[in-house]
């Protein structure tokens, strides 16, 4: 299974939802909060482009010298239909400065040092060393993940229902007023996550893992190719 450290850094440099909060900072729209770029540094630091008349930088420009604590808070929602569609949360708290100078013009670049850091998601709920952070490497799929859920479930939906054969007893009785919807998740380079859906009651995930870790798209179609396979055996 990926770290705690390595979920938390591809969440960090995905395109999910983020916000930065600062104790005592109050805005009037909640996405003045959300940076407009995020990066991660050579340190684990991480890098936060906000417009210069944004609230954050305000208070970050006017603590120059003082300590100010920060937390980025980000939400993942899973790219297709299905439900409990919040997959983790991730958290990363630290002291935030400002860094003129390495924005282009009407934007300002934050810098929040990482002092801790957090991620509750669909493997459970970890807290995360900021030198594994900073060592870790996003998925090589995170990239891709958003789209290639959304074509499997668009494009595929009957081959990934098959997939509830290679569930034993808790695949039911398979008749039609008992069929599993079969929902893909989550993806990364171990495997795939499904979530079965009995109609409109219970649900539940069923993770299928690759026989090695795939390194790009090519290898990802081979995997999902010997995946299918096996649940038409």
């Amino acid at each position: 299974m990926p770290s705690a450290a390595e979920r938390t850094r591809t969440l960090v440099q995905s395109t999910c939802s983020a916000a930065l909060l600062v104790p005592g900072l109050s805005v009037i729209h909640p996405d003045q909060l959300m940076p407009t770029d995020r990066s991660v540094g050579p340190e684990g630091d991480l890098f936060l482009c906000f417009p210069v008349d944004s609230p954050v930088v305000r208070a970050a420009t006017r603590a120059q010298g003082d300590e100010l604590t920060a937390v980025l808070e980000i939400t993942d929602v899973a790219p297709v239909s299905v439900p409990h569609r919040i997959r983790g949360r991730a958290r990363i708290a630290g002291w935030l400065t400002a860094v003129p100078g390495l924005a282009r013009p009407g934007r300002m670049m934050l810098r929040l040092e990482t002092g801790e850091a957090s991620v509750d998601d669909l493997w459970g709920c970890e807290e995360v060393d900021p030198e594994a952070f900073r060592d870790a490497v996003a998925d090589p799929l995170a990239e891709h993940e958003a789209e290639m859920l959304q074509h499997l479930h668009t494009v595929h939906s009957g081959r990934m229902a098959t997939l509830s054969t290679l569930l034993g007893d808790r695949a039911g009785c398979g008749c039609a007023e008992h069929r599993l919807d079969a929902v893909p998740v989550a993806l990364d380079r171990f495997g795939l996550r499904v979530r079965f859906v009995e109609g409109t009651r219970a649900c539940f995930d069923a993770r299928f893992d690759f026989p090695d870790p795939v390194r790009d798209i090519s290898e990802l179609r081979r995997a999902m190719h010997i995946l299918f396979e096996a649940a038409s055996c």
